[in-house]
């Protein structure tokens, strides 16, 4: 009998599992003692860290992403394949770094435990992975470049062909980027089994037997498994795996599912065992009982090709929509990616690509097909990110241009980031001197990668959310008695308010979604009438930043205020010239739709 093909697993289940079905936000002792169950299980290659999951710590959970990972590095000890994910240029931040933060990305994370870094651009634009490959070579880790996948919603063609996955690997070859592996991702989990099974084939020839090769897939649109086994028939060399409960739905599929899948077949993955990776399953299971699963992260849903929406997206934004009362337009939003992706031109559907298209879709839903450009479309749409595999659509661009006062351009996104102060390490370490916060190469990175939100963490303000069960249902027995403090919204007789409850004596605000205030208690804000004119949310979100100040006057597109909603940084500008009558909230107050956030006379 031949021997056994070793394919490599990574287990995902700590990065893009928790991701997948929980948006990130799984707390680090809850989860660690699964890490030591994994390791006893005979587990040695894991996703431990980056993407968003560098993000999520500092968002929701008021932990420290380097404090993980030391501790997830002390468990498994030093001979673990430990993987983190990177976005080229975007490396784990918000924004496109600096030569110097990128650099600082690689130091850091091989400081903190890291042995490879999964390194891909959303767009395949070559020039967005050459000098992050050679920082995370000179900082003496393994690099593993990336070509993105997905298929296009029917209908739409241009890129994401076998030929076109051809050009992009024959660019990094062509490049001369250092590499110890290539993968080929897929976020979405949209690619059909056949051009996997092509692509891998492609891949082989072109890269030669000695080159390993991974693939990347989700279950979402109900194919991963049989991706997984034509890319095993094509010749691969390793694959993403999850354990139960993080696994299948909108994450990878199951180890359990894909040693039942290649039974009796010439491959030997990872030389796992079922009995083992079953009491590691149920020692997950346990750590993660009191999580809520969403829904829709356990689904595998047909219509995902049409958006198509990666899994690890999909459950962060739905836990945001839910965070913003907007839960019900998330079908809507779906519907509206297909356009959004096809005038696009085609980036792939993976962070923060995949963002930019579900905030695109969330406006075209909420305001009127592009009457409102997303900030991130429309830098994307504009060349401020790179290259898109084809030419956006021409009004879109336009419009794009026209909204954000911004001309396209054909500068890399390294040269615009290297030329903007503000990604400079001297204006962080400025930022964090101004803040009276401790000085530390960590503390650099943490602020500018997660700015006003890694500047809170910093200063011991962090946000918790974190949605346990235990939790929900002490909500609803106390809610059932008297409703906590904030901001609620509520309907009467088919009309929606905007109601701030607080404990004791302080005063409260009750205003009607429409705009027109409704009776309270204590004086309503001041209304519009005659000359003024009433300045609405056009999203349900937070007060981030307050710009203008009551008497101050301002010019038509003045920004008055700035709310974060959906990861988007939305301006709220003045309709026209005038001088500012009243400003009705405050910073970090709630805001719903349509709610007037002040008065311009």
């Amino acid at each position: 009998m031949a021997k056994k093909k070793f394919i490599d697993i990574m287990d995902t289940t700590f990065r893009d599992g928790f991701q997948s079905v929980f948006g990130g936000r799984v707390l680090m002792n809850d989860f660690l003692p699964a890490v030591e169950a994994a390791k006893t299980a005979g587990i040695n290659h894991f996703e431990f860290g980056g993407g968003a999951r560098f993000q999520s710590l500092y968002f929701y959970l008021r932990e420290d992403a380097f404090e993980m990972m030391d501790k997830f590095r002390e468990i498994v000890g030093p001979d673990a394949n430990l993987q983190t994910l990177a976005r080229g240029v975007n490396t784990v931040m918000l924004d496109t770094g600096s030569k110097e933060l990128i650099d600082l990305h690689a130091k850091m994370f091989k400081k903190h435990g890291t042995t490879t870094i999964r390194n891909f651009d959303a767009l395949n634009d070559i020039e967005n992975l050459k000098y992050s490959a050679e920082r995370i070579k000179h900082h003496g880790l393994k690099h593993e470049a990336v070509v993105t996948m997905m298929d296009l919603p029917p209908g739409c063609h241009g890129a994401h062909t076998v030929e076109f996955y051809e050009k992009t690997l024959r660019d990094i070859l062509d490049s001369g980027l250092p590499f110890d592996s290539i993968c080929f991702k897929d976020a979405s989990g949209t690619s059909n089994p056949q051009k996997v099974y092509e692509t891998i084939k492609m891949g082989r020839k072109l890269l030669g037997k000695n080159v390993h090769i991974r693939l990347h897939t989700h279950e979402t649109a109900g194919v991963s498994v049989s991706a997984y086994m034509a890319a095993l028939e094509a010749g691969v060399d390793g694959i993403d795996l999850a354990a139960s409960p993080v696994s299948g739905g909108t994450s990878q599929p199951d180890i359990l599912t894909m040693l039942h899948a290649t039974k009796g077949m010439n491959f030997d993955l990872g030389g796992l065992e079922l009995g083992k990776i079953l009491t590691y399953q149920k020692e997950l299971q346990a750590c993660l009982e009191d999580y809520f699963v969403p829904p829709e992260a356990t689904m595998v849903s047909p219509i995902i090709p049409f958006s198509p929406m990666p899994g690890g997206a999909l459950t962060a934004n739905t836990q945001m929509l839910r965070d913003n009362g907007m839960m019900d337009k998330f079908p809507e939003i779906i519907a509206a990616m297909q356009e959004v992706v096809e005038k696009g031109g085609y980036g792939t559907s993976v962070t923060p690509v995949s963002q930019f298209y579900f905030q695109q879709a969330l406006n075209n839903v909420m305001q009127g097909p592009w009457k409102a450009i997303a900030p991130g479309y429309g830098k994307m749409v504009l060349g401020y990110f790179g290259k898109t595999p084809v030419e956006p659509d021409p009004e879109v661009v336009k419009i794009a241009s026209e909204q954000l006062k911004l001309e396209p351009t054909t500068k890399t996104a390294l040269e615009l980031a290297d030329a903007d102060p503000a990604k400079s390490l001297e204006s962080w370490i400025n930022r964090l001197k101004d803040e009276d916060i401790e000085i530390t190469e960590e503390n650099i990175f943490i602020a500018a990668a997660c700015q006003e939100k890694g500047i809170a963490f910093l200063k011991g303000e962090g946000e918790l959310n974190v949605r346990k069960i235990s939790e929900m249902k002490k909500d609803c027995e106390e809610g059932s008695s008297n409703m906590g403090s904030g901001n609620y919204t509520v309907v009467v007789d088919g009309q929606k308010f905007s109601v701030q409850v607080a404990e004791g004596d302080a005063d409260i605000q009750v205003t009607a979604v429409n705009g027109e205030s409704a009776a309270a208690e204590t004086p309503a804000p001041v209304a519009a009438s005659g000359d003024e004119t009433e300045i609405k949310a056009l999203l349900p979100g937070n007060v981030w930043k307050i710009v203008a100040n009551p008497g101050q006057s301002v010019n038509e597109g003045d920004v008055i205020m700035i709310l974060e909603s959906m990861k988007m940084e939305i301006d709220v500008v003045a309709p026209r010239g005038g001088v500012i009558k009243s400003i009705n909230v405050a910073t970090n107050d709630k805001v719903v739709e349509g709610q007037v956030v002040a008065v311009l006379g």
